[in-house]
């Protein structure tokens, strides 16, 4: 076997782990060579007994690897080695190595929990932590566990920290190649780029830069199709005429791909590559990297329920990845299109596919497999939101029942090569739908400034042609073609037995029931997604007034998606589709903006209404538990009287008695128990206004507690004239007012709830005189000054000497005294 990789001195150790334990994790750098050496080093000793399967993250590598190991073998693909992709394989009953993409093997372990004839599975590239990577170890292992403890297992990365897949693994070894690479020198940015700066104006100047300063290959990161083509149609002219502008994305042709990867037949070769380029492929004769420092990643919001492409940040991990691509065959240059100083600004890795994206295909194999995520040996689980989203959805699609069971249904989506939406309308509607899925699983075919309506772009797919002569907007003739083909592929999965033909809008629904569109009332042109979602849609677009839509696409905004592809839909289509789950509510609830209660009968589909009438006859129980809502939003306002009884009751109560809290917080809490049954008849901000909450705080007391009350913090002080006084509760002590005169014999300081009152002793006038909490001790000392004063001012009233002995009053003395 040949020496001339950097991998093969990893192998002894590598097949020796293998030996002991069938299982091991292998490190290796890009263009060490693990891809091609490893499974044909496994094949020729002998290891493995039957196929071994290796796993690619992306078509492209796996054919690229196949081909070469069959190269290397002085094969063509399909003999010992061959490959399986999504609508397309190459193999053969002498097929020993076959390398799949990593859907293949979860769909095989379904339908063969055995692995039946497997002997190895390795998981290549495994630092790229995609979602299928993640659950194909976790089934693998499962698989290994209780059915096959003969089968073989390696994940093989790039970059990873190795230990937790290891520990995942059972503690396996961690066999490392240093690799081979020659220095690479950096340059970056002298300065950051303008916010206004297009992207790919600045990677154009970069790249024209770099070719005229280097010598070699030129491989150039870029995030997605459109700004490989947008820079790809810059660069014209201004390349010197021996450098080829190569393309290199998935969606290409396998020719236009492997022209990107062949080396240059003469002259130079400049490579326009999505973050395909970083690990899995290598791109011979390369000695350049421009890197725009930017990549592309599919983000979910639980909130929302809907994924996205969001550019991001290159991370530093992919940063490097992308910079050692330029010292595979000699010393090279990375251009960075950033400063030095922005570098420290990066995160380090990506996340995980299972942190970020859709759920819903994942949280559909498992119920196929009868397991919840906590059941599998995941390297990351997913996030509990979002996998909740994803089972409310199958759930919606009929894929799973109200336990989270797989049902027949479900195993049918599963079975399909589509999104769970995507395939329950092919199911469905049949082959008819096959156009429309494709369409809706691949990139707009048309511009960002074309309208939303779906129908322009079914118009594009079936009549090119007639298309551009009629309309303003050029379609994308790479993804028109991925469509036809994609839709041919989908039409021999499915079914051809559809009951009734189907419109665009009706099979758009059964793929998309939570995004059935209402417009609301008003200018602008909003709607309420059946799913309780808002959406916007330009003012300008043809659909602005259509008054029901399916919104196919948005940009994902989770406060107000803007919808960038629908398709108008008639009521009648919606109820023949969905009569079963279309019905009446009684909505009875407070409108904050009404400011009372407002009771409707509704048709509801979801959270869309249909129809909309008033609810005459609203049970006066459902009017007030609504106006709880509206007691919320308004609050409590307590009356005078209400306010001196919650204080009693609050200070009986913090004295030790065993008494309901009245603290305002705990009534609003409580206000199911203690106010609704008195809410009879309030509908209104003015009828709470005029309500009067005594009554009901007094009915939270039975009849025992509103004794121990009025025992011990009684509403009244009896004078010694047998007035009776209120007591004011609401400050510190509890207090009354009254004239002096009037204590005249009291001998005894007055107490409730076994705390001193508060008196304020009043002047003949009504003045404040004095304010005592020990009526002895003032008559005792300060009465005698208090009395000189008094004297003077109104010696018309009786100032005896020894008060206590004095008969209380409210009158002035006699004439003639």
């Amino acid at each position: 076997m040949k020496t001339d990789l950097p991998i093969h001195d990893a192998l002894d150790p590598l097949l020796a782990a293998l030996r002991a334990g069938g299982r091991a994790v292998l490190q290796a750098p890009p263009g060490a060579g693990k891809t091609t050496v490893v499974p044909l080093a496994l094949l020729e000793v002998g290891l493995v007994k039957g196929t071994i399967l290796m796993l690619e993250p992306r078509r492209l590598a796996a054919r690229a690897a196949a081909e070469r190991m069959a190269e290397t073998l002085g094969e063509r693909a399909g003999e010992t080695v061959g490959y399986r992709v999504r609508g397309e394989a190459k193999v053969s009953g002498k097929t020993r190595i076959e390398v799949v993409t990593e859907g293949i093997l979860t769909r095989r372990i379904q339908s063969d929990p055995e692995l039946a004839g497997v002997g190895a599975v390795l998981f290549d590239e495994f630092h790229e932590r995609s979602l299928n990577a993640d659950l194909g170890l976790a089934l693998c292992l499962e698989v290994a566990g209780a059915l096959r403890d003969d089968l073989m297992l390696m994940a093989m990365s790039a970059t990873l920290d190795a230990g937790p897949v290891a520990a995942l693994m059972g503690d396996v070894p961690v066999i490392t190649s240093e690799g081979r690479s020659f220095p690479v020198q950096m340059r970056h940015l002298e300065r950051p780029l303008d916010k206004g700066a297009r992207l790919e104006a600045a990677c154009a100047d970069l790249v024209a830069r770099a070719v005229s300063e280097t010598e070699g290959g030129v491989l150039v990161f870029l995030p997605g199709e459109g700004e490989i083509r947008r820079v790809e149609g810059l660069l014209k002219g201004r390349l010197p005429g021996d450098c080829a502008v190569r393309p290199l994305f998935g969606a290409m042709e396998f020719a236009a791909q492997r022209a990107a990867i062949q080396p240059a037949a003469q002259g130079r070769k400049v490579v326009l590559a999505t973050s395909i380029a970083e690990t899995s492929l290598t791109i011979q004769d390369v000695r350049v990297v421009v890197d725009a420092g930017r990549a592309r990643r599919a983000r979910f919001d639980p909130g929302s329920g809907m994924a996205r492409l969001v550019t991001e940040r290159v991370t530093k991990a992919e940063a490097e990845q992308r910079a050692g691509r330029a010292g595979r065959v000699a010393p090279g240059v990375c251009y960075r299109m950033w400063t030095k100083g922005e570098e420290g600004g990066l995160a380090p890795y990506p996340p995980a596919e299972i942190e970020a994206a859709d759920l819903a295909g994942l949280a559909l194999e498992l119920a196929v497999w009868g397991a919840a995520p906590s059941d599998l040996p995941l390297l990351t689980q997913p996030n509990a939101g979002s996998y909740a989203e994803a089972v409310a959805l199958l759930h919606m699609l009929g894929a799973v029942d109200a336990a989270g069971r797989v049902t027949d249904h479900g195993k049918t989506l599963a079975k399909l090569p589509l999104h769970p939406r995507l395939a329950h309308m092919l199911a469905v509607a049949g082959d008819q739908a096959a156009e429309l899925a494709a369409l809706l699983a691949e990139r707009d075919p048309l511009p960002f400034a074309a309208p939303v309506d779906l129908a322009l772009r079914l118009e594009a797919i079936r009549d090119p042609r007639s298309f551009a002569e009629r309309r303003p907007w050029q379609a994308n003739r790479g993804v028109i073609e991925r469509i036809k083909a994609e839709a041919k592929r989908l039409r021999s999965a499915a079914r051809r037995d559809a009951q009734q033909a189907m419109s665009a809008a009706e099979m758009a629904a059964l793929a998309y029931p939570d995004r059935v569109g209402l417009r609301r009332k008003g200018d602008q042109a909003r709607f309420v997604l059946s799913g309780g979602k808002g959406a916007v849609l330009d003012d300008h677009d043809p659909l602005a007034n259509a008054r029901l839509i399916v919104v196919t696409d948005t940009d994902g905004n989770p406060r107000e998606a803007k919808i960038r592809q629908a398709v108008q839909i008639s009521e009648a289509e919606l109820r023949g589709l969905f009569a079963d789950q279309i019905d009446w509510r009684d909505v009875c609830e407070w409108s904050k903006r009404d400011r009372r209660v407002v009771a409707r009968r509704q048709e509801m589909f979801g959270a869309v209404t249909l129809d909309d009438r008033v609810w005459k006859d609203a049970p006066s129980d459902a009017v007030a538990l609504a106006m709880l809502d509206g007691v919320r939003d308004l609050g409590i306002v307590l009356s005078d009287a209400a306010a001196r009884f919650v204080a009693r009751v609050e200070l009986v109560r913090t004295s030790g008695e065993e008494l309901p809290e009245m603290t305002l917080p705990t009534l609003m809490d409580g206000l199911h128990d203690w106010l609704l049954p008195h809410l009879r008849g309030v509908k209104s901000a003015e009828d709470w206004k005029r309500f009067d909450l005594l009554p009901a705080l007094r009915g939270m007391l039975d009849w025992g507690q509103m004794q121990t009350l009025d025992r011990a913090a009684p509403a009244h002080f009896t004078t010694p004239l047998g007035r009776q006084i209120p007591i004011d509760y609401s400050g510190e002590a509890p207090e009354i007012s009254l004239r002096l005169q009037e204590m005249f014999g009291q001998t005894s300081h007055p107490m409730v709830a076994r705390r001193p009152l508060r008196v304020t002793l009043l002047s003949p006038a009504g003045r404040p005189v004095q304010t005592t909490m020990d009526i002895p001790g003032f008559w005792a000392t300060s009465y005698t000054d208090v009395r000189k004063d008094m004297r003077g001012r109104y010696p018309k009233h009786p100032w005896p000497e020894d008060p206590t002995q004095a008969d209380p009053t409210l009158r002035a003395k006699p004439r003639g005294t």
